[in-house]
């Protein structure tokens, strides 16, 4: 018999539908899919960039989405790990996200995004997210 509660079961399953979201975030991105990564935003969603434009609402993530992606990864790659999950309630948790970019002439830009991510009918969405340029203090 496992020792392994329904709380964390249930916990485990929404870590693994999580992480598959911030899978598919980096899949849009690397393949320049702008619909894709805007349906993966709750209608209400806020998004601040790397470079702090603040954007507020799908329609409004979704014209700039359909701006920078296209051509935006040309030459580079992104890889996406969540580092941590923290669960406000059992429907909303605050997502660490290490992001790496990785440009063609070997050179790296790293990000460190929170994506808040609410649960809907079974579904997680990005909800409130900020995307954060990691800065070389050396």
């Amino acid at each position: 018999m496992s020792t392994t509660s329904i709380a964390d079961q249930t916990s485990q399953a929404d870590i693994e539908a999580i992480k598959q979201v911030v899978a598919k975030v980096e899949h849009v991105q690397n393949n320049e899919l702008p619909d894709e990564f805007v349906a993966l935003f709750r209608a209400d969603a806020i998004w601040t960039t790397g470079h702090g434009k603040r954007l507020f609402g799908r329609d409004a993530i979704s014209a700039f989405t359909h701006q920078v992606l296209p051509g935006g990864m040309q030459g580079a790659t992104v890889t996406f790990e969540v580092e941590h999950v923290l669960f406000i309630r059992p429907d909303v948790a605050a997502v660490k996200v290490r992001q790496v970019y990785r440009n063609l002439d070997g050179t790296k830009d790293v990000g460190t995004p929170m994506f808040v991510m609410a649960k809907e009918d079974g579904q997680w969405y990005l909800t409130a997210c900020q995307n954060t340029i990691v800065v070389d203090t050396d």
